[in-house]
């Protein structure tokens, strides 16, 4: 995490766009050595302090020089490992190419041929461990945080368009007589639809809420991914002739079979995501105070319990809150109910930071903004007062073990480690399965033990003319994978309609 100030490292930038300049006033251009000897551009961020009494975003986005700077250190390289580590295969060397030559709007048309939710993607995707864990110049710096930063660079050409009140939107083709349902709207049912769209395909998107952009609504909070983005690049598929249904629960409102056989539906994709949370089956979780990770969010995000003065939805008053789990839910979770008004947060993982699977800067920012780590241990059951709410939990500390079959280390219980915490909120975050609705309403629809959906390479059920993707075939999987199911959807749903 860097902690140079907005104008300190906007100071650094112009003073690496100056020697940039100088070496090509000497009439040659950049080689590989001068491009990895500049230095990697920092985000600009709201101070810990502040950030967390607040909702505003966290991260501030580049300024255009950091961005100049950011491309220049792209090497370019001929075989594009960068666009391997892809869900959606981005054209990265191209578009950063044309943030270098100041062809912005060159660039934007580069990521939306494949990625037409740039703004998203390039704030809550992983790319550590994707485009950027293949960067040749990370791997030549042998260090992951020294690559080529991809994402910032998308989110910075995303922010650019809508800064300067322009909209690139793909073509779309002759009407094709054909009408495909999309089952979700989150970023696999919206991926399916732009691409479907574009083939000239009537598309229409069935939303269980009020509110399109599933996951990216009411899972990641406001901070992270402002929802003014999200329905701003939702609405960017009505213009393109996308049709939504809201508070259409596929399954009860309709029965899957009834969208093919009755409404006339010649294909029909599954994104409906996983929305059914996991607990840990211990006592004392059903106390009052227990919360899943998913109902805690929701509330905050998609109802805004946070903005009390307009939301009047009702939100657990908490003091002391333990966090269970170590993926970015369970970030989300802490740095949410630091800014609802709790005076502790702790987060609880039985393994170390090394093994956890959030990402690292959302880790380091809630150390930063105050959230107490609690490592190697983990509850063994919640401790209710008389009242039936929850009062304490009772911890058990564990010690790494031999790798499990991920490669991670197994956590081994120490006996006698047992020991009692006050804390009045629990919020589980240890992960979400498939809602069993669908399945439960469609008996021909395949399903493995833990609810999700079967398919094949192009992603087709068992049900002809039926597609799924994203987490309800995934599990709770990262946004941009469940746009790259929807891509291989789409492309399978274009060459069955023909």
């Amino acid at each position: 995490m860097s902690g140079a100030s907005k104008e300190g490292l906007e100071r650094q930038a112009r003073e690496a766009l100056g020697r940039i300049a100088a070496i090509r006033s000497e009439g040659r251009e950049l080689s590989p050595r001068d491009r990895l000897a500049l230095p990697v551009q920092d985000m600009p961020c709201q101070v810990p302090q502040a950030r967390a009494a607040n909702m505003l975003e966290v991260a501030e986005g580049y300024s255009e020089a950091q961005a100049k700077v950011e491309a220049e250190r792209c090497l370019d390289c001929k075989n594009a490992p960068c666009v391997s580590g892809c869900p959606v295969r981005v054209d990265i060397p191209g578009f950063i190419k044309k943030i270098r030559e100041g062809d912005y709007v060159g660039a934007t048309r580069a990521i939306k041929r494949t990625n037409l939710l740039p703004s998203i993607c390039g704030r809550v995707c992983p790319q550590e461990s994707q485009c950027q864990a293949n960067c040749t110049v990370g791997k030549s710096l042998k260090s992951i945080d020294a690559a080529v930063q991809i994402g910032r660079l998308e989110r910075w050409v995303a922010d650019n368009e809508r800064a300067c009140g322009a909209c690139d939107l793909p073509d779309v083709g002759n009407s094709s007589g054909k009408r495909v349902a999309v089952v979700g709207s989150g970023p696999a049912g919206l991926t399916t639809a732009i691409d479907l769209r574009r083939e000239g395909h009537e598309v229409v998107v069935y939303e269980a809420f009020q509110k399109t952009g599933g996951v990216m609504v009411y899972g990641i909070p406001e901070f992270r991914l402002p929802k003014s983005l999200v329905a701003i690049e939702s609405n960017l598929l009505a213009e393109m002739g996308v049709l939504y249904q809201l508070n259409f629960l596929v399954g009860r409102t309709r029965k899957l079979r009834s969208l093919l056989a009755e409404d006339g539906f010649d294909a029909v994709f599954i994104g409906a995501g996983a929305g059914l949370p996991k607990f840990m089956e211990m006592p004392g979780e059903n106390l009052v105070g227990v919360f899943s990770a998913n109902e805690y969010l929701t509330r905050s995000n998609l109802m805004k319990a946070y903005d009390r003065d307009r939301a009047a939805t009702p939100i657990y008053p908490s003091r002391r809150v333990a966090v269970l789990g170590g993926g970015n839910v369970a970030m989300d979770s802490a740095r949410m109910a630091l800014r609802l008004g709790a005076e502790e947060v702790r987060v609880l993982y039985r393994r170390t930071r090394e093994e956890m699977p959030a990402r690292s800067e959302e880790v380091g920012h809630a150390m930063e903004e105050g959230i107490i780590f609690d490592f190697l241990t983990s509850p063994t059951r919640v401790i209710g007062d008389k009242d039936g709410r929850a009062e304490a939990l009772e911890i058990l500390s564990y010690a790494l073990g031999e790798p499990d079959a991920s490669g991670r280390r197994s956590p081994v219980a120490i006996k006698g480690s047992e020991r009692v915490v006050p804390f009045d909120t629990v919020i589980v975050a240890i992960g979400n399965e498939s809602n069993p609705l669908l399945s439960r309403t469609t008996p021909d629809l395949k399903v493995d033990k833990r609810g999700h959906i079967l398919v094949d390479g192009a992603q087709k059920t068992s049900i002809d003319r039926v597609y799924a993707g994203g987490d309800i075939v995934l599990g709770a999987a990262t946004v941009i994978l469940a746009m790259g199911e929807g891509r291989r959807a789409a492309a399978a749903i274009n060459e069955l309609l023909g």
